[in-house]
């Protein structure tokens, strides 16, 4: 890769006039530093974090994939493949900043203080699933393809006009940036300098449309031009970079100097979701195979372990410890109050309609039999 030979200045990226979208690396697949100029100032403690918040996300995944198929927990985005782009880049947000995540960003979400109870019942359709910590500065995921980059260009400028020394951070994939709602939140924030971080996971598939069919631009960092703003492509398997990258975009925004585009470059190693989607119709093995090889997980193991800081026996603890946080957090799910639809209408307004009102009476006299 280009990275590897040539040195990068991530400051020099952060230019609304860049025209260089070379793809940002520090750590390669076999977990060697390539860049160290561009190494962040991590403590050891720092980086073994990095590492268990990616097993802790694997595991979740995998559990929250096995309670979809028992038929105990409801919607699912599979996360397996992008624990790199999306604990790197929420490691390098404070808790102030304010998160508005997209359906398949929950590990963030309860990274930035959601507790992993709620998240559950989010993904079960419980409006539970929606009742926030007051300290906790997120929306719930957005649902509508692309709608949080409108909304986070709201939230910037509200922080800005405030004078909030903080930022708002939003996800989308690949897909997305097909969207209006894309260009229209990047363009607003650019124009009022709103500090906002716009991420892109490119993780290669828009449900079945791969990324060479969604768009001719050669990358979509380069789409932030358009928008008068910088945009950066970094390695999305390579949470080293993607902390980095973050972390100079969150101080660029703080600056006043408008929004950062990061696009990180990874993978989805499921289905779009575990709502009926089978990448297998449309992806071949050799792909698949291909992008297992730079899993985050292997590369940041074998960094630490060369380091002396990782083992197999440490990654087992972290493993049974995220298995019980887990459990005794589905358990902490299924004591919720079962949903009943005299509850969803009165959910409707603060003061019902009269003809709420009527239908709220009918539904109530039905449950209560």
């Amino acid at each position: 890769m280009a990275t590897k030979k040539t040195k990068i200045d991530i400051d020099a990226l952060l230019n609304p006039s860049n025209t260089d979208f070379r793809m940002v690396q520090i750590m390669d697949e076999e977990g060697k530093i390539v860049n160290p100029d561009l190494m962040p100032e991590l403590s050891d403690e720092e980086l073994v974090q990095f590492m268990t918040d990616m097993v802790w996300s694997r595991i979740l995944h995998e559990r929250s994939t096995a309670l979809n198929r028992q038929g105990r927990l409801g919607f699912y985005a599979p996360t397996a493949g992008q624990e790199a782009s999306q604990l790197g880049s929420i490691a390098a947000i404070e808790k102030e900043d304010v998160l508005l995540p997209g359906y398949r960003d929950v590990p963030q979400l309860i990274k930035h203080g959601l507790p992993l109870t709620k998240a559950f019942l989010w993904s079960r359709g419980h409006a539970g699933g929606n009742e926030y910590p007051e300290d906790l500065k997120a929306l719930p995921p957005q649902i509508i393809i692309g709608a949080q980059y409108v909304q986070t260009a709201g939230v910037a400028l509200g922080l800005k006009k405030r004078g909030n020394k903080n930022v708002a951070i939003t996800y989308t994939g690949d897909g997305g940036t097909s969207q209006g709602d894309f260009y229209e939140g990047i363009n607003f924030a650019g124009s009022y300098q709103a500090p906002a971080i716009f991420v892109i996971q490119n993780n290669g598939w828009a449900i079945s449309t791969p990324r060479h069919v969604q768009t001719a631009a050669p990358t979509l960092a380069q789409k932030a031009v358009a928008a008068g703003i910088p945009g950066i492509q970094v390695d999305g398997m390579d949470i080293l970079a993607v902390y980095a990258v973050t972390k100079k975009a969150r101080e660029y925004a703080l600056a006043g100097n408008g929004p950062v585009l990061i696009e990180t470059i990874c993978y989805r190693f499921g289905p779009h979701t575990l709502s009926g989607d089978d990448p297998t119709r449309y992806r071949d093995d050799a792909e698949l195979e291909g992008w297992q090889a730079k899993d985050p997980l292997i590369r940041m193991r074998k960094h630490l372990t060369e380091k002396g800081l990782w083992t197999e026996e440490k990654e087992n603890e972290v493993i049974e410890a995220a298995k019980e946080e887990i459990k005794e957090a589905v358990q902490e799910a299924d004591k919720a109050p079962k949903q009943k639809v005299s509850s969803f209408l009165k959910n409707m307004f603060e003061e019902p309609s009269f003809t709420t009102a009527e239908q709220i009476e009918i539904f109530e006299a039905k449950e209560n039999k």
